[in-house]
């Protein structure tokens, strides 16, 4: 077989799942309907109802956090209030980030629930006993001490009932993302009750900034017993989600941010993700805490809202002893190569302070490891070069007799022991590792908004520039589809020069199909992220630097 027609079947295959993953999101409303059936584990309990209505007013955000009296937060890394109208966390925005590199307001991500935008988390107790009042979404706390929560300092918030039932919440908040919930529960009377702890994040629409890229689930997300579970909004619209364990944590995600809960330690609870004008995710405890006559119940509940940074993430998920709260970071199925990748990455950065130059430093570190694997490749490609006039010759000499033409070829390979499969390695090998690339910069954080040198200010963004107005020079924009940046068109020119490199066909039909690859794949990376551009262009230079070194090297015997 012509190796040249193997790396074709490759390189176009790859081309195809290139274009797939940019340009087509498959449907999976079977598959994940056939998940959610079997993470539907109903467990028949007593546990009460926490879903109330709220209607949404035509207000401003501003407008929204007047209305009720709030306790302000601040730390390092977020600022905002918790409302002392049903206690709940309700206004965070991230300090260190930026919407987008031209605009300098800071991302919020929480919002009161009686905006359009609403998107905020609260925590209590629950009954069956229809004759107690407990607190709810329209309670107003009392604040005692401290009116402002700092890191070291909480806050404490109190509500009595009429039934002699005190409720208390001790809500502190560390140096980084963490909200560490203590609630407590005093009973003054002779009676008995049940409580059954809660927590749960309400969104009241999707985000209109969602990605709906189907290789980067944003929306609920959980741990339970060790079992991952994503849930597209689209699906629990459909259909609730709900399952019952006695480990994990829930939250909702977007593609840098994420809101979450961990239930209390060593209860078990029951986790749902539903639709009722709004987006829930929820835990409650399945077995209820009895308060005593004259007795206290008290537990604890963790709320992290978060930027997705890898160090942040898997800090807590230590720390914490959260079961897989780095999934958190949708690292996807070449989790193995992606999450290595990335802390190769960054540990270049730290080095070199850039994280261009951090991919070419990781680039290098790859051709390495792979160096002696494509050493044998580019010594057989080389004497596959070398042996063309002689396979010209035979194609000649038997081009009616294709069974003779096959024989005398393999006699060929066979003599001068050269395997023309081997050709397909280098290409083989890259396609994991440029998956995985793409993967880490498009869900990290830490990849957002990280220039390189020039006009590169992003490196997760693409090639902001287009050979169609002169990368500039010219006056006047182009479509976006006719953005073609400097650095796409140098991958294309190295690939180009790269595949001089190789044998030629012998075939014209595939010596001009080859010929426009190096422009079909320019064209098709272009919209990828610029960091992807360059680890492929520098590839493609390291790439022929070892093989000419090995072309030169490399002797093959006269054919007579």
């Amino acid at each position: 077989m012509d190796s040249k027609n193997v790396i074709a079947a490759i390189a176009l295959s790859s081309a195809v799942i290139v274009l797939y993953s940019l340009f087509f999101i498959p449907e999976q409303p079977t598959s994940k309907q056939n998940l959610s059936e079997k993470n539907k584990i109903e467990k028949n309990t007593d546990t009460p109802d926490i879903d109330e209505k709220e209607n949404l007013v035509q207000i401003s955000r501003e407008d929204a956090l007047k209305e009720n009296k709030r306790v302000q937060f601040e730390n390092e890394n977020i600022i905002g209030s918790i409302s002392l109208k049903g206690a709940t966390i309700d206004d965070l925005t991230f300090k260190n980030y930026k919407v987008s590199l031209d605009n300098n307001k800071k991302v919020t991500l929480l919002s009161p629930r009686n905006i359009e935008e609403g998107y905020l988390i609260e925590s209590g107790f629950a009954t069956t006993d229809k004759n107690i009042d407990v607190p709810n979404s329209k309670t107003i706390w009392t604040i005692k001490g401290n009116n402002k929560l700092t890191e070291g300092s909480p806050i404490r918030l109190y509500w009595s009932n009429e039934q002699g039932v005190s409720f208390e919440k001790e809500i502190s908040l560390d140096d980084k993302f963490l909200f560490t919930i203590k609630q407590k529960i005093i009973n003054s009377t002779n009676k008995e009750y049940d409580f059954y702890s809660y927590g749960q994040i309400i969104r009241n629409k999707i985000p209109e900034d969602i990605s709906n890229f189907y290789i980067l689930h944003e929306g609920p997300i959980a741990t339970l017993d060790d079992e991952l579970i994503e849930e597209d909004y689209d699906d629990i619209q459909d259909q609730k989600f709900s399952k019952t364990a006695k480990k994990g944590w829930l939250g909702v995600g977007d593609k840098y941010y994420i809101a979450s809960i961990i239930p209390p330690k060593d209860r078990e609870f029951k986790t749902t993700f539903d639709y009722k004008n709004k987006f829930r995710a929820n835990f409650i405890t399945t077995e209820p805490n009895e308060l005593s006559k004259n007795g206290t119940i008290e537990d604890k509940l963790q709320v992290i809202v978060a930027a997705k940074r890898v160090e942040v993430i898997d800090g807590y998920a230590k720390s914490l002893e959260i079961d897989k709260f780095d999934l958190v970071i949708d690292w996807g199925f070449l989790y193995f190569i992606t999450k290595p990748l990335f802390f190769g990455i960054d540990y270049f950065f730290k080095l070199l302070g850039n994280y261009g130059l951090a991919i070419i430093a990781i680039t290098i570190c790859i051709r390495l490891a792979f160096f002696p694997l494509a050493n044998f490749s580019f010594r057989s490609m080389a004497k596959m070069k070398a042996l063309q006039p002689e396979m010209v010759r035979l194609k000649e000499l038997h081009k009616d007799d294709k069974m003779k033409l096959q024989q005398e070829m393999m006699a060929l390979y066979k003599k001068e022991k050269v395997n023309p499969m081997s050709g397909c390695l280098p290409i083989l090998v890259q396609i994991p590792v440029f998956f995985a690339l793409y993967k880490v910069l498009f869900v990290t954080i830490e990849m957002r908004q990280m220039p390189f040198y020039g006009w590169i200010k992003d490196l997760s963004e693409r090639d902001p520039t287009s050979i169609f107005n002169l990368f500039g020079l010219l006056p006047y924009d182009v479509p976006s589809f006719l953005v073609i940046g400097a650095w796409p068109v140098a991958m294309g020119v190295s690939m180009w020069i790269q595949q001089k490199l190789n044998p030629a066909p012998t075939d014209a039909m595939q010596a001009k199909i080859f010929m426009f690859f190096p422009l079909f794949l320019t064209v098709i990376l272009a919209p990828f992220p610029s960091g992807l551009v360059i680890y492929w262009t520098v590839n493609n230079i390291l790439t022929m630097a070892q093989q000419l070194f090995i072309m030169k090297r490399t002797t093959v015997k006269t054919v007579t």
